[in-house]
């Protein structure tokens, strides 16, 4: 039983403990030194770190590295298109014993019932799934959701376990210009936890969004801005996910007087990059490689992240902490060769004893019937705004090409990589449909389409070819929402995405490969980005500068106003 007598019994070593890792070495994310030690614990809880325990149960980790479990202290866990629970099983092996997510994407679809199901599976996850409170659904006023979430609302899901702050307040010019529903979703968190999203902003902009009590930040996308946000307080947390690519940018002001204030996050990583390339691990052993100090990084990766987030349970294998300790083959190579949760084995076993709840957000996608038509974009003016792709990351460019009109529409122009992007109203409210330009997909046939709509999660849909663009919609109807190619009429793949048109109900190993069946298909209508779907879902993000487009039009973000 763990009591207090107990564990500091087993931590003078009086009784046995209840698991002893033996034989290995121990890094200490706060000197930096590695030392050789076994670690004893109580349940959930490390009680010792040192030589001479006696276990109820020994696993020898001789030849390994003992480190702290890696903290992800921002992330979507719908991005990665599978439930919380696939997420779990996908990512804790690879040593990541806590995740701080905003349930935002899956909020904006059905409100309160997406975060409450997220808040339900963090009970069951091996893994600790902290659920932070959505704070912008919408994320603007500028497109069409399929809830809205008031601070009263919010107030309803406070108190959970789960919780430990508000989650990313994307809504920056409402911060900065007081908007009165904004204050009121500050207030309800004041002395709180408040986390950041304030893409570019500097100077007295940045006083200002800062003063409201936001202390961590995750948009950062250059040393210069990331340095500012360091200076005036904030924790900025390098991202590196499957379309925002910031990790090499930034690495340069990881070091060891810096890592106490700088985290790590993945925001939006789909199962097919978390299998090529990894997820944390991937960052980590990445940022070694590029010359970061080995302690700074894994630092970074627990105890920076655990701090930054008021967690002082974890973050340091030592007594007193949660047991969440990860062993790997070598600190460079970041190698996860056991992992535990809270003191639990991360294991088949550990998996199959969780108690899975059921899927929420059943047929959500309620657009009506596109015809290909509704995808001509009028106009007599040729000069038109078109958003600029600037791969790898989710900021884009405000480009301004001539495009003539002829019979009434400015047609997509493959040759010169201008194609219509448009985005369809799915969540039963009004059947909006806009339409505009994007430069960047390489797409010279056929159309992509998606639910995956940042942050609205409306139809988003691009192509060279009308009825492609209103076969993909249509088809995204019927298979509940999910990622579509279309060329000539016939679908060369999809993957269903039935939960809010989000998340798969299939194990992550089938959305792996139903994704590199789309790239393909992608590529095969001439689309060069490496991660067209989640690109695609980002440019109807109105929160993010420079240009973007939602249900209503198109958005110039820096005036934050609909274009006329």
């Amino acid at each position: 039983m763990d009591t207090l007598e107990t564990r500091i019994a087993m931590g003078r070593g009086d009784i046995p403990a209840d698991v002893v890792l033996s034989g290995g070495e121990v890094l200490c994310v706060v000197t930096g030194s590695v030392f050789d030690a076994d670690v004893a614990i109580c349940g959930d809880t490390i009680v010792g770190v040192g030589q001479g325990y006696e276990g109820k149960k020994v696993i020898d980790v001789s030849g390994l590295t003992l480190v702290p479990g890696f903290i992800d202290t921002h992330l979507h866990i719908e991005s990665s298109l599978v439930t919380p629970f696939e997420f779990d099983r996908c990512v804790a092996p690879r040593g990541v014993t806590t995740a701080i997510c905003d349930p935002h994407e899956i909020a904006n679809v059905i409100g309160l019932d997406g975060i409450r199901y997220f808040q339900s599976a963090s009970e069951r996850t091996v893994m600790d799934i902290k659920v932070q409170l959505s704070s912008c659904v919408p994320s603007s006023h500028m497109e069409t959701a399929g809830a809205t979430l008031l601070a009263d609302d919010i107030a309803e899901v406070m108190g959970h376990p789960s919780n430990i702050g508000l989650a990313e307040f994307m809504n920056y010019p409402g911060v900065i210009f007081r908007d009165p529903d904004c204050m009121d979703k500050l207030r309800l968190f004041e002395g709180g936890h408040i986390d950041g999203h304030c893409p570019q902003l500097s100077g007295n902009d940045l006083n200002a969004y800062i003063a409201a009590g936001i202390r961590t930040e995750h948009e950062a996308t250059t040393a210069e801005e990331a340095l500012e946000k360091l200076r005036k307080g904030m924790r900025v947390l390098i991202r590196e996910g499957s379309v925002s690519k910031d990790l090499h940018a930034l690495q340069p002001i990881l070091n060891d007087l810096t890592s106490a204030y700088l985290c790590l996050c993945t925001d939006d990583r789909n199962p097919l990059d978390i299998g090529e390339h990894g997820h944390l691990d991937y960052m980590i052993r990445t940022l070694i490689a590029l010359g970061s100090p080995v302690p700074a990084v894994y630092r970074a990766a627990s105890l920076s992240a655990a701090e930054a987030f008021g967690m002082k349970d974890r973050g340091q294998i030592a007594p007193g902490k949660r047991a969440d300790i990860v062993a790997v083959g070598s600190l460079q190579s970041c190698d996860a060769k056991l992992v535990l949760c809270g003191g639990t084995v991360v294991n088949d076993a550990a998996f199959a004893a969780r108690e899975v709840i059921e899927p929420v957000g059943r047929q959500s996608v309620k657009a009506p019937k596109a015809v290909a038509e509704q995808f001509r974009h009028g106009g007599n003016n040729p000069e038109t705004p078109v958003i600029g792709i600037l791969e790898g990351k989710i900021i884009t460019e405000f480009l301004t090409e001539d495009i003539p009109s002829t019979d009434g529409d400015k047609k997509p122009d493959t040759d010169r990589d201008l194609i219509r992007i448009a985005v369809v109203e799915r969540h039963g409210k009004n059947g909006n449909i806009a339409t505009g330009f994007v430069k960047g997909f390489g797409l010279k046939e056929g159309a992509i389409a998606s639910t995956v709509c940042h942050d609205h999660h409306n139809i988003a849909v691009v192509g060279a070819n009308y009825a492609d663009m209103a076969v993909a919609s249509n088809r995204l109807g019927e298979i509940e929402g999910g990622f579509v190619v279309v060329k000539d009429g016939e679908i060369l793949a999809e993957l269903a995405l039935p939960v809010a048109g989000l998340m798969s109900l299939e194990p992550f190993e089938a959305v792996r490969d139903h994704l590199v069946d789309l790239r393909s298909a992608a590529t095969s209508l001439g689309v060069t980005l490496e991660e067209p779907f989640l690109q695609l879902a980002f440019l109807a993000l109105p929160v993010i500068p420079a240009l973007k487009i939602t249900d209503r039009g198109m958005v110039d973000v820096h005036k934050f106003e609909l274009i006329s």
